[in-house]
């Protein structure tokens, strides 16, 4: 099981409120560089920095804590459930990056209406890792499985948000107008080996031939 993976380096600010449990330190930030991503099931992505001013480093962090400028305004700034839609759908989590599409402008869906301007970085996605535990999760069931892409928002904060609630813009791609998406989620689960009517563990042979599977007609 991987719960916590490394993620890009990501230099930023963290609310100082985060580090005194939201009791203090308002309106203060403190100079910081995100480690790691962690992920419980139910919950939400957790976060690891290292604090350069203080040597030490500080985790469980949310989304919400950090900002990538300080001159931000605070009417602007979107709640914890608006950067990032969904909790945790797994334990079991990677941290990739779709690498033609790093550092592409993307506008993010809110809720409630409207649509904020940003900046894609890398993604994590998560499935259950553990073959001998049970699956008590939706990140492998088509209808409910989410990535989070991260990234940037003009508005100084972070955000982590699933493809159907953005839109990206590759320059050199995407074209001036875009259509509106019609499309319908993914119900389906797919298997190329239940549409063949042949197997082939009678053979030995390296060039095996296969044949007829009587228990598939």
């Amino acid at each position: 099981m991987n719960f916590v993976a490394n993620i890009p380096y990501t230099k930023c600010w963290v609310r100082k409120e985060y580090l005194h449990d939201l009791e203090r330190g308002y309106g203060e930030f403190v100079e910081a560089v995100i480690l790691a991503v962690k992920s419980v099931q139910g919950r939400a992505l957790m976060f690891e920095a290292y604090l350069p001013e203080y040597g030490a480093c500080f985790d469980k962090f949310p989304l919400s804590a950090f900002v990538w400028r300080k001159d931000i305004k605070e009417e602007e700034q979107l709640p914890l459930g608006t950067l990032e839609l969904w909790d945790s759908f797994s334990s079991n989590i990677q941290v990739w990056t779709k690498s033609m599409l790093k550092n592409c402008d993307v506008e993010i869906m809110l809720k409630g209406g409207g649509r904020m301007k940003g900046e894609y970085l890398f993604t994590v996605d998560a499935c259950h890792g553990d073959a001998n535990s049970v699956n008590t999760g939706v990140s492998e069931v088509p209808s409910e499985h989410k990535q989070h892409n991260f990234g940037r928002l003009i508005n100084g904060q972070y955000f982590a948000q699933p493809n159907n609630r953005m839109l990206w813009y590759e320059q050199s791609l995407t074209a001036s107008e875009l259509k509106r998406p019609d499309f319908q989620v993914s119900t389906k689960e797919f298997f190329c080996e239940n549409e063949s009517t042949v197997t082939f563990g009678d053979s030995n042979d390296y060039f095996y031939e296969e044949k007829d599977s009587s228990f598939k007609k």
